[in-house]
């Protein structure tokens, strides 16, 4: 049966977009706003976080560390930003070209056989990666990208983040294995204190891998396909504690991208590894994830569908009123909302 579900609809403020980290606004890093969305709606800090858990609870985090993506280049004399998504299986890299504006460089400009320089190398254009798009690229590259990313790379930004931020803004407390073209942002407000107080709250944690591409704002392109590996140990934890009458939060929905990928039609899963182009929404809801720590999403964003198939459109679209009505500062460096579902969705 389809379900009927629509993404929330709002108008973003240009004054609610985080333009700097909240370090550079007198806040430690986990003082950031929380929205908790369960029965009703409440106003926190995120440090505040295990008051709104339960013993028995599991909160899935993505050790996924973020990369030095955004490298400098030239098409065609003309200086562009080159950004790289993620690795194929083949040796190539899918990319996007930026303008030194930080705007997608114009399609007509990207061809197969479009030669980008860039220090002591070239990336070759072969084909769009994704049926019907053009945005992003399949390249051939002539040097080690790694080694090219530690020494010229830096962190991908957007315009609403005016000025440059060095690599540690950008990481999270759970970042172990490189591989994110951006970081997985809905655990920036983590830090050691807050893990340690969780786990003396007895709300356990348990890591998968899902590394991020290059998010879409300017589009309504759905969500690429993704690496990621949900681990044995993980599996046997989620199932574990579902059975046992605990929640399953996922930090993020790269998280519960990667989770509900790796269950079955019954809400179990199992141990799994490879690419995903799963897309929740309104035909496919949740069947593991119980609640979703996330960050706010603008507009017309993809990821909202994602956030409806967790906790429902009604509480989604309450979630976004108050939080663009009481002054929630949006994207990476900003605030961050605890959503609660109203069950799984087996079938």
């Amino acid at each position: 049966m389809t379900v009927q579900a629509e993404r929330p609809s709002f108008v973003l403020p240009r004054e609610r977009d985080a333009a700097a980290p909240p370090e550079a606004r007198g806040l430690a890093r986990d003082e950031v706003r929380l929205l908790v969305a369960d029965s009703e709606l409440t106003h926190a800090r995120f440090l505040e976080l295990p008051a709104h858990l339960r013993p028995g609870d599991l909160v899935v985090v993505n050790n996924s560390r973020t990369m030095s993506s955004a490298v400098d280049a030239t098409l065609a004399g003309e200086p562009v930003v080159l950004h790289f998504c993620t690795w194929l299986d083949d040796g190539r890299w899918v990319v996007e070209v930026r303008t030194t504006q930080r705007t997608p460089y114009p399609a007509e400009g990207l061809v197969p056989g479009v030669v980008l320089r860039l220090p002591g190398a070239t990336a070759t254009l072969c084909a769009p990666w994704l049926p019907g798009a053009r945005r992003l690229w399949i390249a051939e590259i002539t040097t080690d990208v790694p080694l090219l990313m530690a020494a010229h790379g830096r962190p991908i930004t957007y315009s609403y983040v005016p000025q440059r931020w060095s690599a540690s803004y950008y990481s999270t407390v759970f970042g172990r294995i490189p591989g994110s073209a951006e970081m997985p942002s809905a655990a920036r407000p983590f830090t050691e204190r807050l893990v340690l107080d969780m786990i003396a709250a007895g709300v356990a944690l348990t890591p998968v891998t899902l590394h991020t591409g290059v998010s879409s704002p300017e589009s309504e392109e759905p969500p690429s396909p993704e690496r990621f590996a949900v681990p044995a140990s993980t599996a046997r934890l989620v199932n574990a504690t579902t059975a046992a009458g605990g929640r399953i939060i996922a930090v993020g929905t790269t998280v519960t991208r990667a989770l509900e990928t790796a269950a079955d039609s019954s809400g179990s899963v199992h141990a799994t590894d490879g690419w995903t182009d799963l897309v929740l929404g309104a035909d496919r809801q949740a069947r593991v994830v119980d609640g979703l720590i996330t960050g706010w999403h603008a507009p017309g964003a993809s990821h909202l569908d994602l956030l409806v198939a967790v906790a429902g459109e009604t509480t989604v679209a309450a979630a976004y009123d108050v939080a663009v009505d009481t002054g929630y500062l949006w994207h990476e460096f900003g605030d961050s909302a605890l959503l609660f579902g109203a069950g799984r969705q087996l079938s």
